[in-house]
């Protein structure tokens, strides 16, 4: 069986950016926890090219513990990277690579310490979820859990092993997509009476969006353990309009907010429903044909873990740090919060070298990852 490091590099080398399969990695690990007597259960997207690995090692009659982890990473087009990001360069006591940190070195150090646990006199299971396509709005983990809630025993808890340095995170912002679209009515220019010019429309949603983020970066709610501590609004893409002697027909715009678990975002979007419904009557004197339409295509939970929830204080025991933490970036462990799995962020490597050329890992985080593992499957095993 390979080691961690090894393990590593063999992972690094399935290109699994989140536009490609990952089928192959997938299988890989599969083999690898099948040979440990783990029992497989994989799920699909609908056209069978990507899956999710949901694998147990131990006794089915109690609940256990799950690892948690996605298989995906994000492109390597455009970025500038000294070397082949598919392929692991060790140098100066560090692993390059894509995925290297975000998140296939945990994945790595499951799969490397999976035999030590089919041998360990556990006391309760190991799982392991491996998802796809958590990168473009954590898609599919959200078919894993569901399967997962049908199992006659629920896991006990889930720590997935996002690169926070080993640092327990109890908490992460919830993130809602949503993509606007503005149907005005096409004329000329010089008679701009006659027409209704999306683009205008649109740009009096996105202010209105931009007056929401200083009212909130104001007002609240906080929460200091986040940066920035409140929730934020943003605009991130817009197009429309075809010439400038042209009144726009079509104008689209894309936005996020990025809410404090305990901030609500379906008011934010309630009130940004209102607003844009003020605007429509005037559109409608025009031509009945024209409207806003929204479309609200990803969601993702918000992560608010108790300090003294058991996952948390075990998380903080196996790491040896008594501090927790919050992060503003999303991830899968609010979709498991939410579905009832008492859930924390825990795992090696730093977000800061994630989505960026030459992405790397130092060998003390993998190190480090590697005890954390070893201390949880100490606790899982019977005496």
């Amino acid at each position: 069986m390979p080691d961690s490091m090894d393990m590593i590099e063999r992972l690094v080398s399935f290109d699994t950016t989140s536009y490609k399969t990952n089928i192959q990695l997938i299988q890989f690990a599969a083999d690898i926890l099948s040979r440990c007597g783990a029992d497989i259960r994989m799920t699909y997207d609908d056209a069978q090219e990507k899956a999710n690995l949901f694998a147990t090692i131990g006794p089915s009659d109690v609940p256990g513990i799950v690892l948690s982890g996605h298989t995906d990473v994000v492109p390597v087009e455009g970025q500038d990277w000294s070397a082949d990001p598919f392929h692991v360069v060790r140098k100066d006591g560090r692993l390059y690579g894509r995925g290297t940190s975000d998140m296939k070195s945990f994945i790595a150090i499951c799969l490397a310490l999976a035999p030590e646990f089919a041998a360990a006199p556990l006391s309760m299971p190991i799982h392991f979820a491996f998802s796809y396509d958590e990168e473009i709005g954590c898609i599919g983990v959200r078919r894993l859990i569901q399967d997962v809630t049908t199992l006659p025993v629920k896991p006990r808890l889930c720590i997935v092993g996002e690169p926070t340095e080993m640092r327990v995170i109890v908490g992460h912002k919830g993130k809602k997509n949503v993509r606007c679209h503005v149907h005005g009515k096409e004329c000329h220019s010089a008679l701009n009476d006659r027409g209704v010019n999306a683009v205008e429309i649109a740009a009096e949603m996105v202010t209105y969006l931009r007056r929401m983020q200083r009212r909130i970066r104001e007002q609240g709610p906080f929460d200091h353990g986040y940066q920035p501590p409140y929730t934020t609004v943003h605009t991130g893409v817009i197009q429309g309009g075809t010439a400038l002697n042209i009144v726009p027909a079509q104008c689209s715009f894309e936005f996020e907010f990025r809410n404090l678990p305990n901030h609500d975002p379906e008011e934010l979007m309630a009130e940004l429903r209102g607003f844009a419904q003020d605007l429509v009557p005037e559109m409608l004197m025009v031509d009945p044909a024209t409207g806003i339409m929204f479309d609200e295509y990803n969601t993702t939970a918000g992560l608010l873990t108790d300090d003294d929830d058991e996952a948390a204080v075990l998380a903080r025991q196996l790491s040896g740090n008594n501090d927790t933490a919050k992060v503003s970036f999303t991830t899968e462990a609010g979709l498991f919060n939410q579905a009832g799995i008492p859930t924390v962020v825990c795992g090696p490597g730093s977000i800061q070298q994630a989505h960026k050329p030459d992405e790397y890992i130092s060998i003390e985080q993998v190190l480090q990852g590697e005890a954390f593992i070893r201390r949880l499957l100490a606790r899982m095993t019977k005496t």
